[in-house]
């Protein structure tokens, strides 16, 4: 096996290139959390006996009590240590994902579960109330508080700042690939400095590199000293085999640069993705996607309870689009359309008419004119069949009301890919046929991407991750996100 050329031999300590904006802004974590749980402890007691109060939790078991105020000021403590010792703050984990809401909400439920254990073996009777009080409240503001820091950690990496820098390293193919990945998921943070690809890799090659060639294979230790990366992503490549990850995996274990291996599935869900050892090697399971099951009843029947929520709480407002549409065009208030849906069978969709009478009929001379006409995806810029009020329902997506009542009649869900027409989906190949595997929805991925700015190419890609990958706790956040794009009347048409 030929070494890979360093500078430094294996293990010998080199300072660590970590970035250095993470211990600020983790301090910012810990005094924003320590606000949190101090207000919510101190407002709980309030709440119960009152700040000023002397009174004492007894226990019915022991001849003990404890000082209601040495109880808050313990579980204070308590919790900031278990938010500390379950990683909550962990780099790796802040900034994106699920996985730091989680594990804050693990760790105080951890707690919780501790002291729920505690009071009910010792009969702490007043300590059941505070539990009661202090949990929810507490978790639901400290998640707020991460969310609203990750707000201001993404808007500070759009300007150039708090950034990872991260060196590439694979085939030119999988390099630029990866490089792709990265850039369309800004809000990550990641800066591609350079790649190192394998030697052999001809000019021709390395030309159509989407960064600078830094080194080649050999060379990553000395390179990632130089450029002083956070990370080493390995794109893969068959020039590189195990030992050689595992020796640069040495190479930088003493120099605080992390080592992230990227697979080639980068359109599964991490629920999706397991791994198991297996006779020492890390074998990773993809799970199958959910088209049926526990999951899918369980978002029927969601979707059937909030449809029916969401029209008696619009109810005024669908009524007032209503009167907008009949007083400002002629023609129905309403629009039926055929449109394809879960497994390829068709249905009338509902909405508010926007268009002017006969839009339809005028669609193939728009598409034609525009050079779409081969389009799956009908879209007419500048639309001039749009009617005034209809521009403005558009907008905030008020045209969209009346499929609420698609989704009680079963043939439509809350989130999901848009339904489309017969002749769009007449021009589907087989990966953006697999759209129609699930409900198609009222909102999705599409509408808190873009929605009309985004390319086919972009909506079947975001379209094919939901139905693959989809879940019950995405839809929830999806639902969020559509909230604030449709206020903000982003990418409407």
């Amino acid at each position: 096996m030929r070494r890979l050329r360093d500078e430094q031999p294996i293990g010998l300590p080199i300072r660590r290139t970590n970035p250095t904006w993470e211990k600020a802004f983790q301090r910012r974590l810990v005094v924003s959390d320590a606000l949190i749980l101090a207000a919510t402890l101190l407002g709980t007691q309030a709440i119960w006996i009152g700040i000023d109060s002397s009174e004492t939790i007894v226990s019915t078991v022991l001849p003990l009590g404890v000082p209601y105020s040495a109880a808050t000021a313990a579980t204070f403590v308590l919790w900031l240590v278990f938010l500390k010792v379950l990683g909550t703050r962990n780099p790796r984990v802040i900034g994106s994902g699920f996985t730091e809401y989680s594990r804050v909400a693990g760790a105080s439920f951890r707690l919780f579960g501790l002291v729920a254990i505690v009071a009910l073996l010792l009969q702490f009777l007043p300590a059941r109330g505070y539990i009661v009080t202090a949990f929810p409240v507490g978790v639901l503001f400290l998640i707020a508080s991460r969310w609203a820091w990750r707000q201001w950690l993404r808007r500070e990496r759009r300007s150039g700042r708090y950034l990872i820098r991260v060196l590439l390293v694979g085939a030119p193919s999988s390099v630029a690939h990866l490089h792709e990945e990265f850039a369309r998921r800004k809000y990550l943070g990641f800066e591609i400095v350079g790649a190192c690809v394998p030697k052999h890799s001809s000019a021709a090659v390395t030309s159509d590199l989407p960064v600078e060639r830094l080194g080649a294979f050999e060379d990553v230790g000395t390179v990632a000293r130089r450029q002083r990366v956070h990370a080493v992503a390995l794109a893969g490549s068959e020039d590189l085999p195990p030992e050689a990850v595992r020796r640069i995996g040495w190479r930088l274990e003493s120099t605080g640069v992390d080592l992230m291996v990227a697979p080639a599935i980068t359109e599964v869900a991490g629920t999706r993705i397991h791994t198991r050892p297996v006779g020492g090697l890390p074998l990773m399971y993809v799970d199958s996607p959910s088209y049926e099951g526990g999951k899918k009843t369980a978002k029927t029947v969601l979707d059937f309870g909030l449809a029916w929520i969401a029209i008696i709480l619009t109810a005024p407002l669908m009524l007032a689009t209503a009167i907008g549409v009949k007083l400002t065009s002629p023609g129905p208030v309403l629009f039926r359309q055929q449109r394809i849906g879960l497994n390829g069978k068709a249905f009338s969709v509902f909405k508010f008419r926007s268009m002017r009478i006969g839009a339809d009929a005028e669609l193939a001379d728009l598409l034609r004119q525009q050079g779409t006409d081969d389009k799956p995806l009908f879209k007419v810029e500048n639309d001039p069949r749009i009617t005034r009020f209809g521009a403005f329902i558009r907008k905030y997506s008020l045209d969209e009301l009346p499929q609420f009542f698609n989704v009680v009649r079963g043939e439509m869900s809350i989130v999901g890919p848009r339904p489309q027409r017969a002749e769009e989906v007449a021009l589907y190949d087989n990966a953006a046929g697999r759209r129609l595997l699930v409900k198609p929805g009222i909102t999705g991925l599409w509408q808190v991407s873009g929605r009309s700015d985004l390319s086919w190419e972009d909506t079947i890609r975001l379209d094919l991750y939901y139905a693959e990958n989809w879940s019950l706790l995405d839809d929830f956040v999806i639902l969020l996100w559509t909230v604030k794009t449709v206020l903000q009347s982003r990418g409407a048409r």
